[in-house]
């Protein structure tokens, strides 16, 4: 690994070679997300707890402060949302030049295997491999399921994560499931998590962020967990103590039951 990507990997994986994302890309598809309105405020709070921001370039411009920012991941796919036809319709938004100019510390793209775009969205990711590794910026694989949502099991995800791997990608972020160390053993490149099956409560968040930690995930890239939660600085706290701190399901509940009742 050359000076310059071993560079930016270090600045999204922390020494202890474990990382916490935090994405506000959503309105890329979605528009106007709930708790995102304004993405420069809801984010204000949280970064002292996250490692990375994943960010289109239009939010990054409009609501990340430049100055002592957090390293940025780009979101560099996109083109389609949820009123079309099919979210797995994407191309690559932004070029090598810009993602330059932005001085990211990487980018990030959506693969959507087993879809009518399978191999639109896999050819975006090996295009984009090969631009950004003449420039040293890492590239992270996103394995979005769009339709194929009821395919979120470790035989599927090992599949999407050893393809993003074998193409170029540096690190892959995918969903948490049921024996997810069978995701993360068949994948040379580290992974993290988007997150899991739908939660209740946050001890649920907790335990399966724990959980594939101890099954070979280097962290989270959690979103709507934390700045959705009514308490979403007493979850990003929790959540950085299960990834920095090693802290157990249960303690980071406690922690996150004790933080809120303070904030």
């Amino acid at each position: 690994m050359d000076w310059g990507m071993e560079n930016r990997m270090s600045q999204l994986i922390r020494p202890d070679g474990h990382c916490f994302f935090l994405p506000i890309d959503h309105g890329y598809f979605q528009g106007p997300t709930s708790s995102l309105e304004k993405p420069g405020k809801t984010i204000e709070p949280l970064l002292p707890f996250c490692d990375a921001l994943f960010v289109t370039r239009g939010v990054l411009r409009s609501a990340v402060k430049p100055a002592g920012s957090k390293p940025i991941i780009l979101r560099v796919s996109g083109g389609t949302s949820i009123v079309g036809k099919d979210l797995a319709n994407e191309a690559i938004t932004t070029s090598i030049e810009e993602i330059i100019r932005l001085n990211v510390s990487a980018v990030g793209v959506s693969i959507f295997v087993g879809s009518d775009y399978e191999h639109e969205s896999l050819l975006n990711l090996a295009d984009l491999v090969n631009h950004c590794e003449d420039y040293g910026i890492p590239v992270m694989a996103v394995t979005a399921v769009g339709k194929e949502l009821e395919k979120r099991d470790a035989k599927y995800l090992g599949l999407c994560c050893r393809i993003a791997a074998e193409l170029g990608a540096r690190v892959v972020k995918t969903y948490w499931c049921e024996d997810f160390d069978q995701v993360t053993t068949g994948c040379p490149v580290p992974v993290v998590m988007a997150g899991g099956p739908k939660c209740e409560t946050e001890l649920e968040v907790f335990e399966f962020v724990h959980d594939g930690m101890q099954k070979g995930a280097i962290g989270v890239n959690l979103g709507r967990n934390v700045w959705q939660n009514p308490h979403p600085v007493a979850m990003a706290k929790a959540l950085h103590s299960v990834i920095h701190e090693n802290y157990t399901a249960r303690e980071a509940f406690e922690l996150f039951n004790n933080e809120k009742n303070d904030l």
